[in-house]
């Protein structure tokens, strides 16, 4: 196969050009299962022949539901997109409200789910889902239909009619469902064709460093564009895919698995560099020392900028005797990181990147299959602070209040059962517009500013960004989450929710420990840290932007509480509700 145009090709492609010995591999239980390419294309077809066995037709609605990554994902999706049927990946951490409400606006037939949690979950919301007809579940439980039972199903007869319906699939059709979580109001379902993520990968991919037989390891959801769009990318290059067990086995999977590459949200690089720093902060006398002074020459680092030899030589040092143990920690041989959905600090790509992990960022959205910009691990093409370039086939444009539109290949079909919403996000000639502000930098660098919907204007008419505030005042490892409050105030103000494992650990080296959170952060001694932490961060930004008075809240935001989407964006509506009173007593 000399190339690919549908998704399930792309497995076809790399058995015709690349198999791999390990093609994907899942922990479970503390034990690997591994898959050949052969073997993968064999299971596919095998639950292939089994849902059309069963009756699905194209068209039809496939829901996913899983609380890890597993291969058994990949069967399911590729499976489901080779007969013609449409798959519907739905995360497992929201509400069964949110379950019934997707699958009833989707008329999910069949739902393949992880485990036990997640299944009781789909049970609660069954019978309000007329269209369901059977749930069947990837870990082996006595009496919960298990999803090889599907496979079993399937026969030779049928191979004829699933070789035509794959070769009927134009690469223009509606390949799956992907309901984005959105800040307010209902879901809604982002139509992608295959044409659509097909592209995507093929642009991506192009400046990926990435060779077959490479190892990776995934993590991020796979019900998420990002991930998901990555591993068909895997896919096209050979990679072996490893997916770690759990979040909280990455660590100990990336030391098991030592892979080249990598995908990860900010918010997991941030804890990695808090873990390393408390290490460091633990160090005496000339280690100590040793530590801060590398640390100090990653902050310095640029690989635009060409630094002096003694510079360079002091790295060479750092790298030696600081950095290399953070590759080890992170496996010892990654060439590369990107992250996603959300922004990166800067020490954080200057940092990791002079301890030779290149981190770079990219920016996209669920309507564009996700990618639009990324930067490259070319140092011409990456600028720390910016989401990158665009893709070759993506056109990106500024609108005349700062919108960033864009438009390619990879713009979604539109929102399912949505034509209003659909012409809400569409210029008349064809633009998409992504509800963020941003900026051109040298002509080609994007930089993300804001989001559109989240300007806010204090009552003295002056807009402010709340996004670069929060995420400034995110670098203090004693900072966990933060949302700027000043729509319709007189200042700004903020919620603060601390990092209690850090605090906890700074009161203990002030000689203080505490009964209880609550008690902790009503502390004058760390009160006053925080009012320090203000003083710090608040000329970075105007008077007008500058935090003027704050609360510490006893508990994070969570998505089980509604108060995050699940991809971790901060729904400030809800929370803004929920904590009215302590706004209040703010502006009291």
């Amino acid at each position: 196969m000399k190339d690919f145009t549908r998704l399930f090709d792309i497995l076809h492609y790399q058995n015709a050009n690349f198999p791999q010995e390990i093609c994907l591999a899942g922990k479970n239980q503390g034990n690997w299962t591994k898959y050949s390419t052969q073997q993968v294309v064999d299971a596919t077809n095998q639950l292939s022949l089994g849902l059309m066995k069963y009756g699905i037709q194209p068209g039809d609605k496939i829901g996913i539901i899983s609380t890890n990554n597993r291969p058994e994902w990949n069967f399911v999706d590729l499976a489901t997109l080779q007969i013609g049927a449409v798959d519907v990946p739905i995360y497992p951490t929201i509400s069964p409200s949110d379950y019934q409400y997707i699958m009833n606006d989707a008329k999910v037939r069949l739902v393949f789910v992880s485990d036990v949690e997640v299944l009781e979950k789909v049970n609660s919301i069954r019978d309000q889902v007329p269209s369901l007809e059977n749930v069947y579940m990837f870990d082996q439980v006595d009496g919960v239909p298990h999803y090889s039972e599907i496979s079993n199903m399937g026969d030779d007869s049928l191979v004829a009619e699933l070789e035509a319906r794959k070769a009927a699939i134009d690469p223009m059709e509606l390949a799956t469902l992907i309901y984005t979580s959105g800040t307010t109001g209902k879901p809604k379902g982002v139509m992608l064709s295959h044409n659509n993520i097909v592209e995507n990968t093929k642009a991506t991919t192009k400046d990926l460093p990435l060779k077959s037989g490479n190892v990776v390891l995934s993590f991020l959801p796979l019900c998420h564009i990002f991930e998901r769009m990555v591993t068909y990318s895997y896919l096209a290059r050979g990679a072996q895919i490893h997916y770690a067990e759990s979040i909280e086995t990455i660590g100990d999977n990336l030391k098991e698995v030592s892979p080249h590459f990598f995908t990860a949200v900010p918010r997991l690089l941030e804890k990695v560099f808090e873990k390393i720093v408390n290490k460091g902060l633990d160090l005496k006398g000339v280690k100590r020392g040793l530590f801060f002074w590398a640390l100090d020459l990653g902050m310095q680092f640029d690989w635009r900028e060409k630094k002096s030899w003694w510079y360079n030589t002091k790295l060479k040092i750092a790298n030696k005797l600081i950095f290399s143990k953070w590759r080890e920690a992170l496996g010892g041989r990654v060439q590369g990181i990107v992250t996603g959905s959300a922004p990166l600090q800067p020490r954080l790509a200057k940092v990791f990147s002079a301890g030779q992990i290149p981190v770079r960022e990219g920016y996209g959205l669920t309507e564009t299959s996700p990618v639009l910009t990324y930067n490259r691990f070319q140092d011409d093409n990456a600028m720390i602070g910016t989401v990158g370039i665009p893709l070759e086939n993506v056109e990106i444009k500024l609108d005349t209040d700062g919108e960033i539109l864009a438009k390619g290949p990879n713009v979604m079909m539109g929102y399912y059962n949505r034509p209003d919403a659909t012409a809400d996000v569409m210029t008349e000639d064809g633009w998409f517009r992504t509800g963020d502000i941003g900026e051109m930098i040298e002509g080609k660098f994007l930089k993300i500013t804001d989001r559109k919907k989240q300007l806010m204007k204090t009552s003295n008419g002056k807009y402010v960004a709340p996004q670069p505030i929060e995420e400034k005042f995110k670098e203090s490892m004693l900072i966990e989450q933060m949302m700027v409050v000043a729509e319709g105030k007189k200042f700004v103000s903020a919620l603060i929710v601390p990092s209690f494992q850090n605090l906890t650990d700074w009161c203990e080296t002030k000689g203080k420990q505490f009964a209880s959170i609550a008690d902790m952060i009503g502390d004058d001694m760390v009160k006053k840290k925080f009012d320090e932490l203000c003083a710090e961060f608040n000329p970075n930004f105007s008077k007008t932007e500058q935090i003027k008075k704050y609360k510490l809240l006893p508990k994070e935001f969570t998505v089980e509480d509604g108060e995050l989407t699940p991809t971790m964006k901060v729904k400030r509506k809800i929370i803004t509700e929920k904590y009215n009173d302590v706004i209040e007593s703010i502006y009291a």
